[in-house]
């Protein structure tokens, strides 16, 4: 009769523990990992940055188009005095820069007055003229040197993005991995310290009855207070864990989330997720790596500076000239032949004697080439090398989890058998409690191991820089 109430209570305890923790379990809401990462990719505010900089980048190219645009002055300046015209100018025109560096006008002119300026011409005229360089500025200027800059700097910040894309996503998983580890870790010692407590009970019981020991009951205390410890300690490991995902979560506004009723999703293993080809992705990260983009977008950009600073190595020889006419009709006598009559010619030709500061300029534009192809080559060897420690470690990690998994399958054995000896009387409290805290322990090591390998099989993916 006496061991019926036991167990009737035991049961009894043990039944109630988890209607009451599948109560709370359901009160959750579960926070799947693509809930969160999509969260993180929608409203986490340096991605938001990101984007931000891809704009400025688009608005930087507007403005640099913009020293393409035509522009229309016009100029009027008048003079009266003493009752006399003096001089009355009026000059509109049109100017229009095109990519080759030429650049066109047109205007009209309409000058009157008594003491006109001598090269003025009296009464309505029109041109139309050039303006060509011939040596310095021919090939490149500042305003195409800027424009191709531009055009390259949208794909650098485009890569740029990507990259820190990348970054977040890699920390924002392994915060994840690390939020499920001690949500994992805090359930499985709760469990523990449950089970204990039934057991502490079962063995009071047993000590007043005379069935068992005094030392039985300082025994099971000890193994309770020790798991309780334990328990406190999980406890925080997981709150702080959960602190570290809401540095992730962000709602509409720029507002952040706290964490308040939500658990993670479950993820036992990605230990039988395939190991990806280490050829193909030093492949894929040597072509497509969003931070050897950005320096592959750096050099082009330098090698345009380049020529635009060995522009300043040439002369100036600039061709000036207008076609004029009588009236508003430039092209009215078209049929006299040019350069004959009715024409404006210059030129302008100029270069510095000992060209230091052309030469200075173009010297530190090959010498940021030459930087930017060393930074290039670290950083080439810096991710094939991280590609390689990564897989080294999910292969490894793969491996150990399988022992991992039998060591703690064992140990379970052990400790049911062990148990059913204690139940028996054939053992003692202390082998019983022993064997639960090694099966605890290995338990807890395998949770490690699989956290570990599923934050290894990200950082695989983010050495290659293939986490969008």
């Amino acid at each position: 009769m006496r061991i019926e109430k036991i167990i009737s209570f035991v049961f009894y305890f043990i039944l109630a523990y988890f209607k009451t923790y599948a109560q709370q379990k359901s009160d959750l809401h579960i926070l799947s990992i693509e809930e969160f990462i999509n969260i993180v990719r929608l409203y986490h505010p340096i991605v938001k940055q990101a984007d931000i900089n891809i704009q400025m980048a688009k608005a930087n190219l507007l403005s640099a188009r913009g020293g393409f645009d035509p522009s229309f002055y016009v100029n009027n300046e008048q003079k009266t005095f003493d009752g006399k015209n003096y001089y009355n100018y009026t000059n509109p025109e049109l100017k229009i820069p095109t990519w080759y560096g030429i650049e066109v006008k047109a205007g009209l002119e309409n000058n009157s007055g008594q003491f006109l300026n001598s090269e003025a011409t009296s009464g309505q005229t029109s041109y139309v003229g050039l303006s060509v360089p011939l040596a310095k500025n021919l090939f490149i200027d500042k305003r195409r040197a800027t424009l191709q800059q531009s055009k390259i700097f949208i794909n650098l910040s485009n890569a740029d993005r990507l990259n820190t894309i990348n970054d977040i996503m890699f920390d924002a998983y392994a915060a994840y991995y690390n939020w499920v580890k001690e949500f994992q870790l805090y359930n499985n010692i709760t469990e523990a310290v449950k089970v204990n407590e039934a057991r502490f009970g079962l063995v009071k019981i047993g000590y007043r009855q005379g069935d068992r020991p005094a030392i039985d009951t300082v025994e099971a205390l000890a193994q309770l207070q020790n798991f309780q410890y334990l328990q406190s300690e999980s406890l925080v490991k997981y709150k702080n864990a959960a602190l570290e995902i809401s540095n992730f979560l962000w709602i509409e506004n720029n507002t952040p989330y706290i964490l308040s009723d939500e658990a993670p999703q479950i993820i036992t293993s990605l230990d039988d997720k395939p190991v990806p080809i280490i050829d193909e992705l030093l492949y894929t990260a040597s072509v497509n790596h969003p931070k050897l983009k950005m320096f592959d977008y750096k050099l082009a950009s330098l090698v345009v500076e380049r020529k635009l600073k060995f522009q300043s190595l040439l002369p100036t020889v600039n061709l000036k000239t207008n076609l004029l006419n009588k009236g508003y009709s430039v092209l009215k006598n078209a049929s006299i032949p040019f350069y004959e009559n009715n024409y404006k010619f210059g030129l302008d030709v100029g270069m510095p004697l000992f060209f230091r500061e052309g030469r200075g300029a173009y010297r530190a534009a090959k010498l940021k080439i030459q930087q930017n192809e060393y930074e290039l080559s670290m950083q080439q060897l810096e991710v094939s090398n991280k590609i390689k420690y990564y897989y080294n470690e999910v292969v490894g990690l793969k491996q150990q989890i399988q022992i991992s998994e039998n060591i703690y399958k064992n140990n379970q054995l052990l400790f049911s058998g062990e148990d059913t000896r204690f139940k028996g009387g054939e053992s003692t409290l202390f082998l019983l409690n022993s064997r639960e805290n090694k099966v605890l322990e290995t338990f807890q090591k395998l949770i490690e191991l699989r956290f570990k390998l599923n934050k290894s099989l990200v950082a695989l993916q983010w050495a290659a820089g293939q986490l969008r």
